[in-house]
Formats: structure tokens, C-alpha cells, sequence
């Protein structure tokens, strides 16, 4: 693994390494655009000259509101060149929730995709007031008034490249790198700060375990807003130099279709998209055959899914990671070698210098193979919370250790296996149940693709569960058959008490099940 000392301090100088290691070699390939990483580079530099050229000093935060693209890219290390705090938006976000972060960052810019998926992006936010923005460029599919992208990279004239380099010169491994909000999908989105050394430090170490190198070919689904598309998608491929695949939406057909066009080596994804894939009805007819390594993670990753990943998708490794916002993306992470009992099991051990412990309800740790919450000390955690030193301290103890919500088990090796979120916990007459444990036993059901299992209110036991499930393709669901299936292989407090079979599953962006809408 590379030592720390020889990793780069800032992602501008990962940037200029990998242009130096990899120049000819194709960094984002996207429809017909093909840009080489030396290209990438200078077109990196022509953003951050502009956004100087805008006014922009270290610190300002620059939003980026649009799915994934080379633009996007572009914005992003232009952006942290001119020294400036990355803030990526989510896309599935309204115009409200939308300006309510750009109101709380204090942003000065903003880059936005035009239309996309039927709306208007820019229009979503004619009705807010946003007194603190001062620039609104527009990616594409612009209209008459907009700044477009061109106009923008236009600016980059007014500015000599050495005032740029002067603004690179100044940051450091400490500088601020991103400004990451929460999902909210369980509360009021909380604005998670990073910075670039401790990123480059954890992301090269991911991508040294997990075998991405140069000549990887990346289909990243997950969105760059979100840390899995943004930290272990890009930015692990920066790093690397390896070639970059943006998708914008996930298609089961769309990305079978660009694995076998593409030759895709390299696919992470949350389990819905694997499954998804799995039980497309014609994926058979294409040639996945390139496929080489997964990376997946959440609170239930079944362990016949993963099976499944390497004996009909072909992948010759999976491994299973864990992480949130706060930690910079990641935690732990299976190794070379691991059975397959590991990696379908868990979610891998701690990094190097990051400890994890699970801990009782007094913060007392509890016995190894016991559940309790999941503690995590060391370099990748956040830099707090912005502009929330009360919420920093809640989360973050005087020890060091954040406190993460997440239930989990360690094991005699170190491995962690997280068993469910803690307020996802409901009660069944006296005994806590955890949905994930349910969701992963409901998998094992020769009919289930996908489950989701939340706690509704019972008058005689306080709460029961209930399971939304989707079929397999090809198959049919009972619902009274799948509870008769469970009694007999689950506890009785875990029996879900109803089943509904459904054709999806709310998600959000990051391909999270929304247990509150299910509730």
C-alpha cells in the first residue's frame, strides 16, 4: 500500500500526477467525448481560471447540481483548484430543498444541469430568494438568459494561469475539500465537512485493496454527489488513472447493454443495482464477460446476492465496505482472500489508523459477537459538522469517536458485520427486532428479489413487522405462503406479520431503500 507520505496532499496534485503517470490515457469517456487525463487536467485548470475570474476566493463554496458527467468532473477539480469548498447537490432534491442548502452553504455558484428528467433545473429555483449566489452557470440544455457552460470556460482568458497555480500552491492535506449534506431521509439534512489529505490518504488505500488500476474501465452509477459515486467513484479513478464510464440514471437494460459495449471492468453499486441486474429478463443476451470486480455495501447485504453477483453477472471478486458521510465515505472493507462466508457476512475490518468498537447503551464496549452500536476513531473522520458545533459534538465524543446509529458485530478477526440502523429498530412484544436481519433471511426465498422490512404499530404487541417484497422474474409471490416460509425459519417476533408484494421499492438517489416512506 502506498505510504502516506508519497500519497498527494490535495486532489489538484493527484490531478497532475496522474496527468504526468497517465497523460494519453482516456479519463472520462462519455458518448462521444473522450478526454485524455492530460486533457482533463487543462480543462480543469480553464474552470478554476474562470471561477477566479468570477470572483471566487479560497473557501467560497461552489455547488454542483447535475447528474453525473464530464462537465460535472470538470466543475468539481476546477472548483477545488481556485481553493474553493465543493458542495454537490442531490438531483433528486426540489427546488425548496434545493435552495435551502444553497442558502445555509453560502454559495456563490452554482452549476446546474438545463432539463433533465423532465424538469427545468434552473426554473426549480425562480421562486426562492437566494440573495448569496452570485453566478448560475448551466451545463446544458440552457435557454435564453442562462450563462452557459461555454460562456463560462470563456472567462478563463481574463485570468493568467499563474494566479491559478498560486491558488493551488496555497492548500494543503488540511484544506476543506467538500461540504457533503446528509440524505435527510430520516431527519433535517446536517452539512458534512472533509478535507483533501484525508480523502486522498483513504481512497488511495481503498482502491489498492480493492485492484483498481489504470487500465480499469468504471461504469459509475452511483451519482457524484453522493460519497460512493463521488470518493470511491471518480475520485478512486483519478487517483489511479483509471477511465471513467458517467452514467446518469440506472437502467437495468442501460448498463447491461454499456457493460458488454464498454467492456465495464470495474461496477460498485448499493445492492439494488446488482439485484436489479440480476433479474432483468433478457440478461442473458448480453456479454458480461469483462466484468471483474464489485463493490457493494449497506445494512443487509444478502448473502445469496452475493453469490449470485459471482456465479451469474461473473464478477471475480466481490467485496463488501462500510461507511457514512461522517467518516469520509468508508470504514471498513473486505480483503484479498477473504472466504466467501466473509464477504457475504460482513462488511470487512477497519482501514489502517481507523479503529471501530460496538458499544452498549452507557458507551460501555460490549463482548465480541454481541451487537451494539458502532463507534469509529481515526484520520477519516469529518472535519464536523458546518456551521453546527452542537450537532459536532453529539456526534463526535470527547474520546474522539463517532457515534454512527448503526447496530453492528465485530468478530474475533476484527470484521464487522452491521446488523441494522438504530432507529430503524422496532419492538416486538419485549423483543428488538432489526429489519435487516428479517430482509436478509426473506432473500434466502427462492421468489425474492428484493425486501424491505419496517416495525407498524400492533395492539396487542406494541409493533410487528411488515415485509414489501418484489418478486423474482418468472415467479409467483403469496404473500400467506411467504409468512409460512418465515415461521419456519425465523424466531416468531421476526415473523412479519404482513407481506405486500410490490414492483419497486422507494429509493432515494444513493439507491437507499426510504424505510419512511414504507412506513
Amino acid at each position: 500500500m502506498t505510504p502516506p507520505a508519497a500519497i498527494a496532499r490535495t486532489i489538484p496534485a493527484a490531478l497532475a500526477l496522474s496527468a504526468r503517470r497517465h497523460g494519453s490515457h482516456i479519463a472520462i469517456e462519455e458518448g462521444a467525448v473522450r478526454i485524455s487525463y492530460a486533457e482533463l487536467e487543462q480543462l480543469s485548470r480553464t474552470a478554476g481560471r474562470a471561477l477566479l475570474a468570477l470572483g471566487v476566493e479560497p473557501g467560497d463554496r461552489v455547488v454542483i447540481w447535475a447528474p453525473n458527467s464530464h462537465q460535472w468532473l470538470v466543475a468539481a477539480l476546477g472548483s477545488l483548484m481556485a481553493g474553493a469548498v465543493l458542495v454537490p447537490l442531490s438531483t433528486r432534491m426540489k427546488g425548496g430543498e434545493a435552495a435551502d442548502i444553497l442558502r445555509r452553504s453560502g454559495a456563490r455558484v452554482l452549476f446546474s444541469i438545463g432539463e433533465f428528467l423532465g424538469s427545468y433545473y434552473p426554473a426549480l429555483l425562480a421562486e426562492h430568494s437566494l440573495d448569496g449566489l452570485r453566478h448560475r452557470i448551466v451545463f446544458e440544455e440552457a435557454r435564453e438568459g442562462d450563462q452557459t457552460w461555454q460562456d463560462f470556460l470563456a472567462l478563463s482568458g481574463q485570468v493568467p494561469d499563474e494566479d491559478l497555480q498560486q491558488r493551488i500552491d496555497g492548500l494543503d492535506g488540511d484544506s476543506l475539500s467538500a461540504l457533503m449534506f446528509t440524505s435527510g431521509t430520516t431527519g433535517y439534512p446536517k452539512g458534512v465537512l472533509c478535507a483533501h489529505g484525508q480523502n486522498l490518504r483513504l481512497f488511495d488505500s481503498w482502491s489498492e485493496i480493492v485492484g483498481l488500476h489504470s487500465g480499469d474501465r468504471y461504469l459509475i452509477v452511483n451519482p457524484f454527489f453522493h460519497s460512493f459515486g463521488f470518493k470511491a467513484g471518480w475520485l478512486a479513478a483519478l487517483i489511479r488513472g483509471a477511465t471513467i464510464l458517467p452514467a446518469r440514471t440506472f437502467e437495468a437494460e442501460a448498463v447491461l447493454r454499456c457493460i458488454e459495449r464498454d467492456r465495464v471492468s470495474f461496477l460498485p453499486g448499493p445492492p439494488a443495482l446488482y439485484a436489479a441486474m440480476l433479474d432483468h429478463p433478457r440478461r442473458g443476451e448480453f456479454d458480461l464477460s469483462s466484468l471483474r470486480v464489485a463493490v457493494t455495501g449497506a445494512a443487509s447485504v444478502p448473502p445469496v446476492l452475493v453469490e449470485r453477483m459471482r456465479e451469474e453477472l461473473g464478477f471475480a471478486s466481490v467485496v463488501t465496505a462500510y461507511g457514512l458521510t461522517e467518516s469520509c465515505g468508508l470504514t471498513t472493507l473486505c480483503r484479498p482472500g477473504d472466504d466467501a462466508l466473509t464477504v457475504a457476512g460482513t462488511c470487512g475490518r477497519p482501514l489502517d489508523g481507523i479503529e471501530v468498537r460496538c458499544v452498549d447503551d452507557c458507551g460501555i464496549p460490549v463482548p465480541m459477537g454481541e451487537p451494539g452500536e458502532v463507534l469509529i476513531r481515526g484520520y477519516n473522520l469529518m472535519q464536523g459538522y458546518f456551521n453546527d458545533p452542537e450537532a459536532t459534538r453529539e456526534a463526535v465524543d470527547a474520546q474522539g469517536w463517532l457515534h454512527t446509529g448503526d447496530i453492528g458485530v465485530l468478530d474475533e478477526r476484527g470484521y464487522l458485520r452491521i446488523t441494522d440502523r438504530l432507529k430503524d429498530m422496532y419492538i416486538v412484544g419485549g423483543f428488538n427486532c432489526y429489519p435487516a436481519e428479517v430482509e436478509r433471511l426473506l432473500m434466502e426465498h427462492p421468489a425474492v428479489a428484493q425486501a424491505a422490512v419496517v416495525g407498524v404499530p400492533d395492539e396487542r404487541l406494541g409493533e410487528v413487522g411488515k415485509a414489501f417484497v418484489i418478486p423474482r422474474q418468472g415467479t409467483v409471490l403469496a404473500p400467506d405462503e411467504l409468512i409460512a416460509w418465515s415461521r419456519e425459519r425465523m424466531a416468531n417476533y421476526k415473523v412479519p406479520r404482513c407481506v405486500e408484494v410490490v414492483l419497486a421499492l422507494p429509493m432515494n438517489a444513493a439507491g437507499k431503500v426510504l424505510k419512511g416512506a414504507l412506513r
